[in-house]
């Protein structure tokens, strides 16, 4: 039986009282070079978002969930995008909003628990991730996690003047 939840942290669905925190996150201006965000969304957008949010990971091709703590509070979103069921592969991105949670080791325990779920549930054969080069804690994140880096996209993102260069991590599953 598959389990959400570890020892620190539980994975959840999104639910209408995450309004708030999805937009702090969302217009959060310091993440949005890693999301590809240049606009700030509205509450009534968001509210639209959650209203649909349960649709099937096979139906909208992404799945996001909420990072809990055992306290119940929501510390970041973990997302699962870019699901190809055909391929067995998907993207994997993640983000702990408020900065005195990270280096705690919540992100890792929500990749872990997000993995076993793909790779048990979902079936699928692999995860892959994308993170800019001077993204220190990430880089370190899924290689402690076994992800491995298989190839550097130059002048990928364009932020603040400048190009930066995205690493490509890639986990295969084990299972048969």
């Amino acid at each position: 039986m598959l389990n959400l939840e570890g020892n620190r942290i539980y994975l959840r669905a999104l639910e209408m009282g995450d309004l708030d925190f999805l937009y702090a996150l969302e217009n959060n201006t310091d993440l949005w070079e890693i999301s590809g965000t240049t606009t700030p969304y509205s509450k009534k957008v968001l509210q639209l978002y959650l209203e649909s949010a349960h649709r099937d990971i096979y139906d909208v091709k992404q799945l996001r969930l909420c990072i809990c703590t055992k306290e119940k509070e929501v510390v970041g979103l973990i997302d699962l995008f870019d699901f190809d069921p055909k391929n067995k592969k998907a993207g994997i991105g993640i983000v702990v909003l408020q900065k005195e949670h990270r280096n705690e080791g919540i992100g890792a325990e929500a990749i872990a628990i997000l993995c076993d779920y793909a790779f048990t549930v979902l079936d699928l054969h692999q995860l892959y991730a994308n993170v800019l080069e001077d993204n220190m804690a990430s880089i370190h994140l899924f290689k402690k996690l076994d992800f491995k880096q298989i190839g550097v996209k130059k002048d990928w993102i364009y932020s603040s003047g400048n190009y930066k260069n995205e690493i490509l991590f890639q986990k295969i599953s084990t299972c048969i």
